[in-house]
């Protein structure tokens, strides 16, 4: 053991002194690939070859949301962002170069722009460590366990863990114990039941002042708390202290946030963006001084720094950082998440099945005779939508196979084809990057390597795959159109007759003149 010791801290040592650029690229390469994964994952919604779940299976599979509060409101970019994104970005970077260079020190325009991330950061770092709080969550306290060879089932409501196979054989426990463990007291399982209680529990609140506002919104525990953590983190970063951890932490959150709030629309959309933003980023970096001012004068939550060996001819008085900007995560994280996605799509696409329509010319013929029906046509049958996020800790806590006999996780386990081959073109781009970088000594344009390392990859599996014309027919603007059919003709079947006598009410059904301010606050639980 002690010869194994020494020999792993030895490879330790060459590795540091011989390689001392290792560590970081390492430390680089993974915080560039979590947040795309993490984002990418969140950005998952009932694509448009699945139908909508019914009210009976969204019981039965114990969602943890309304199905309408499951479906993602991305912004979807057209042709013509994509010529416009480019350019925008353009004058946005020379506006900022003339500033810092009129300005001689950008003191000033760092508090304004570190201000303006603040507004946006509370929301992004406020929900990124909820969905974090989340997670951690069903590690502690999964929904659905596995303990000596039999699968459990936790029903907070009733305060039992079920066996399975037999629901009669139940425990008071808030965590199937093994047969060998001995119970816990009353006190303590009463005070776990709670805690496990905590963050099923939310406050749905709703406020109205005549003619200034009307809002409804819900929130629970984790949302509250995670709020109070982003305020306190963001403050600290505006008044006290700028770290490169808590600078890395805010543009995580950023990179989270919009992979699950943009989305390219179609696969010509996305590659039509890549592309020029493959001629941007080769002319500000190569042929201006305009990218590598910016990015080394601003103190910004825009970038992710990396602590580094300090050359020679630096100040060693100063920290050394290796810097890597969030577009050159979020854009191609864009067409990563558009990747899984697809392989979301195409997993029910192939789940879909065919119905012959019948028909006759009377139904009186039909009745009497059922020959008489002749086929006309056919139709798709769509697989019924499950939730393709969440479970995480029920899939450490559980074996493979019951996670695939259980409703409310099939749809976690899906083929992912096309995102792991972007994100292995991705992860080989990056060290390119790297690579080239560390070989001349001077800064690259990353996306001078990741755009043809995801695209090439994308299009690259297509092709072998024959998925080519699926690939590009897939529009992700098709399912919220649906979407928007469906709630406007449910909007005319539910419109209630006697329409005066409601337009004086607010959305709360409380009466617009008599009452000027109302205020209310619910607690429910998400199971109940």
């Amino acid at each position: 053991m002690n010869q194994l010791t020494d020999f792993l801290q030895a490879v330790g040592y060459r590795t540091v002194i011989g390689y001392p650029y290792l560590a970081v690229y390492i430390h680089l390469l993974v915080s560039a690939l979590l947040p795309i994964y993490a984002g990418a994952h969140a950005s998952l919604s009932r694509p448009s070859s699945a139908a909508k779940p019914s009210n009976k299976t969204v019981k039965q599979d114990h969602y943890d949301d309304d199905p309408e509060e499951q479906e993602q409101t991305m912004e979807r970019f057209g042709p013509i962002d994509a010529l416009l994104l480019p350019l925008m970005a353009g004058l946005l970077l020379i506006s900022l170069y003339i500033l810092i260079k009129w300005l001689g020190d950008p003191v000033l325009l760092n508090k304004i722009l570190n201000w303006y991330f603040a507004v946006f950061g509370v929301w992004s770092l406020a929900r990124m460590i909820k969905d974090s709080m989340g997670i951690l969550t069903s590690f502690v306290f999964p929904e659905t366990c596995n303990m000596d060879g039999d699968n459990w089932e936790i029903d907070i409501n009733q305060r039992q863990s079920k066996l399975n196979v037999s629901p009669s054989v139940k425990q008071n426990q808030p965590v199937p114990k093994p047969s060998s463990a001995p119970s816990l007291l009353s006190k303590i399982t009463n005070a776990m039941w709670t805690l496990r209680e905590l963050p099923s529990q939310q406050l749905d609140v709703r406020v109205y002042i005549h003619k200034i506002v009307q809002a409804r919104f819900k929130t629970g525990s984790w949302g509250i708390t995670s709020l109070i953590l982003a305020i306190v983190a963001l403050v600290y970063y505006n008044f006290i202290d700028k770290p490169w951890w808590l600078t890395n932490l805010l543009g995580f959150a950023f990179a989270y946030s919009a992979l699950q709030i943009i989305s390219p629309t179609t696969s010509s959309t996305g590659t039509l963006i890549m592309a020029a933003l493959f001629v941007y980023d080769i002319y500000f970096v190569f042929f201006t001084p305009l990218m590598v001012t910016v990015a080394t004068q601003l103190d910004i939550p825009a970038k992710l720094v990396f602590p580094r060996p300090t050359r020679p001819s630096e100040d060693p008085t100063k920290q050394a950082l290796l810097m890597l900007g969030l577009g050159d995560i979020i854009l191609p994280g864009m067409m990563i998440g558009f990747a899984l996605r697809f392989d979301l799509y195409l997993f029910y696409l192939r789940k879909q099945t065919r119905r012959t329509i019948k028909d006759s010319e009377s139904m009186e013929d039909a009745t009497n005779d059922p020959s008489s029906m002749e086929a006309f046509g056919s139709e798709a049958t769509k697989a019924t939508w499950h939730p393709a996020t969440g479970g995480w800790g029920e899939r450490f806590w559980t074996s493979k196979n019951e996670i695939l006999r259980s409703k409310q996780y099939q749809g976690i386990l899906f083929p992912k084809t096309y995102f792991r081959a972007s994100v292995i073109g991705y992860f080989l781009g990056m060290l390119c990057t790297l690579g080239v970088m560390n070989i001349y000594g001077h800064a690259q344009p990353a996306l001078l390597y990741l755009v043809p390392g995801v695209l090439g990859s994308l299009w690259g599996t297509a092709l072998v795959k024959g998925d080519i014309q699926a690939l590009w027919g897939y529009d992700e603007d098709e399912g919220e159109k649906g979407t928007e059919v469906h709630q406007a003709i449910n909007s005319v079947i539910e419109k209630p007759k006697d329409t005066k006598s409601n337009e004086n009410l607010s959305v709360f059904g409380r009466d617009r003149k008599s009452e000027l301010i109302f205020i209310s606050v619910n607690l429910r639980s998400k199971g109940g």
